[in-house]
């Protein structure tokens, strides 16, 4: 059976206080929105729609970026969220097979749930969840295993507000079934919206059967405010949290450790106090990442060693038994087996060979204020400390370079580079300078 995803992120979200589309605020280091096709992505859709209205342009940008495959489909009007539908439905005319339509603000829904949800045999299937309170969710009325309708809070008598089973939104349907209801939905309601929530009663009133899949309540967490956005954050990391420890990670500090949504961690790291993973992050099993540190789009082998206190930036490749020590920040660079970078170092737009030292304040000068150029070190090179390679250049197997040095030119295999200015030494000079100084700072001190 074919799947289609449509996912509702045309909302301005007005209570989150802010110029961003809400679905754009973060979770986790990505989007909302991206948590909800992350998790539709499991049913290997056939087809996936995002329905964008408030900041469309951004949405749609975002979107191109997440999930390239997906298409837009522009709800100019807020008028309810069958009359989004409708607009998702409009580019899914020729699509044969199941619809599944989730929110761009409800994060937690898991994949598993989205397969219960699919594989129900009725004709329209609704996820449901009993709420501990259910405040101003819609109410599923059922008859034994039978959905007869949902009823929006609004709208609810006292007897049905009083029910705990509540409406999540997320829906499933075959498509041309679902056009067809959508096509016929009125809004005569307190909101003089069209609910996608009435297909169920219109369902029901043409024969069709009807039913609910539960899940747990916080699946449902949708987001509103930045209070709810901070609890699903604390949420989100304890359950990346326990997903490691259960995968084999151990943790020095579980609590302070904060993971991004794509995040991958293999079986056996190490993982001390205060590390920070942003998007894009994959370690291998067996590295080590020593306290405080922050690591954003990069990749890093097995046996490798970071930190304490390092950065790895989007484009760091690390391969196996690399060292990164403390204060090192490495960007756009390649770094071959064995290399050792100690302390104080900056690498960007950098290959380096296997088994090459770089000594502590190394600095590739990548940038001339308007191109960025790449620096290339061989293998079992030894770069000195306090170098400042000046790209593009080359330093070629073997090679050395002097402490202190400032390299501007390409360094052939086996050379010894010396970039210094000629030290002269002047004798006493540095007694009589003292001698002076300190004369001066007595004299402040006795003001005069």
């Amino acid at each position: 059976m074919a799947i289609a995803l449509v996912v509702l992120a045309a909302g301005q979200g007005t209570r989150m206080n802010s110029e961003l589309p809400k679905v754009l605020h973060r979770l986790g280091g990505a989007p909302l929105l991206a948590h909800a096709l992350a998790a539709g992505q499991r049913l290997d859709p056939e087809r996936v729609v995002v329905v964008v209205g408030h900041g469309a342009a951004e949405v749609q940008r975002t979107v191109s970026r997440i999930a390239p495959e997906a298409d837009c489909a522009l709800q100019a009007e807020q008028l309810g969220t069958g009359h989004a539908v409708a607009q998702a439905l409009l580019q899914m005319a020729s699509f044969e097979g199941k619809v599944v339509v989730l929110y761009g603000d409800t994060p937690f829904i898991r994949p598993e749930t989205l397969e219960n949800l699919v594989e129900c045999t009725a004709d329209v299937v609704v996820l449901g969840f009993e709420a501990a309170d259910p405040g101003r969710y819609g109410r599923l009325i059922v008859t034994g295993d039978r959905l007869e309708r949902i009823v929006e809070f609004k709208d609810a008598t006292e007897a049905e507000r009083a029910l705990t089973l509540c409406n999540s939104g997320v829906i499933c349907c075959d498509a041309s079934l679902l056009a067809r209801l959508v096509r016929a939905l009125g809004n005569d309601n307190a909101a003089g919206e069209y609910y996608l929530t009435d297909i169920v009663a219109a369902a029901r009133a043409e024969g069709y059967s009807a039913a609910v899949v539960r899940c747990a309540e916080e699946e449902t967490l949708g987001i509103n405010t930045r209070a709810e956005l901070a609890r699903a954050e604390a949420l989100f990391q304890a359950r990346s949290r326990t997903e490691a420890l259960e995968n084999g990670v151990t943790m020095v500090d579980p609590a302070t450790v904060w993971f991004a949504l794509d995040t991958w961690v293999g079986r056996d790291v190490v993982l001390g106090p205060n590390v920070v993973f942003g998007p894009g992050v994959t370690i291998e099993s067996g590295a080590t990442i020593e306290a405080f540190c922050h690591l954003e789009g990069c990749h890093i082998s097995r046996g490798a060693t970071i930190g304490p206190f390092a950065r790895l930036r989007p484009g760091a490749e690390l391969a196996e038994d690399v060292h990164i020590g403390n204060f090192v920040e490495v960007k756009n660079s390649i770094l071959g087996e064995g290399v050792k970078v100690g302390h104080l170092t900056y690498l960007g737009d950098a290959d380096v060979g296997e088994h090459t030292n770089i000594g502590a304040g190394t600095v590739t000068c990548n940038y001339d204020g308007v191109f960025k150029h790449r620096t290339t070190i061989g293998s079992n090179v030894f770069i000195g400390s306090d170098t400042m390679l000046v790209a593009p250049v080359t330093v070629g197997d073997g090679a050395l370079t002097g402490s202190g040095s400032t390299v501007t030119e390409d360094v052939p295999a086996g050379a010894l580079a010396l970039g210094r200015a000629k030290q002269v030494n002047r004798p006493g000079v540095a007694t009589k300078l003292f001698e002076i100084l300190r004369a001066k700072k007595a004299a402040q001190k006795k003001g005069v």
